[in-house]
């Protein structure tokens, strides 16, 4: 499944149960980060795009993967997004 999220990025959710977050908007960790929020000014920062977003993922029971110390991890490239998609949708599947 595709899902768009307030115009500012969007999630995938892969057949083993795990969902990815890609997130480039307001308040995220990314090159948007301090864009001046406005009520469209998510939907800007997903029509202006980012050099960097911020990436997340969690099981269908809703436990969120760790970077270490944290559940999210921001300022990645798109290089490093695209790894991230594909090690997700290679973890074990939850239930």
């Amino acid at each position: 499944m595709f899902y768009i999220t307030d115009g500012k990025g969007f999630q995938m959710q892969f057949a083993n149960g795990w969902t990815a977050s890609v997130q480039w908007g307001t308040g995220n960790y990314c090159d948007n980060r301090d864009m001046r929020y406005s009520p469209t000014a998510n939907i800007e920062a997903g029509q202006k795009g980012s050099k960097t977003a911020e990436i997340a993922a969690w099981d269908a029971n809703g436990e969120w993967h760790n970077f270490g110390g944290d559940t999210v991890k921001g300022w990645v490239s798109p290089d490093e997004v695209v790894a991230f998609l594909s090690m997700v949708s290679n973890f074990k599947e939850s239930k």
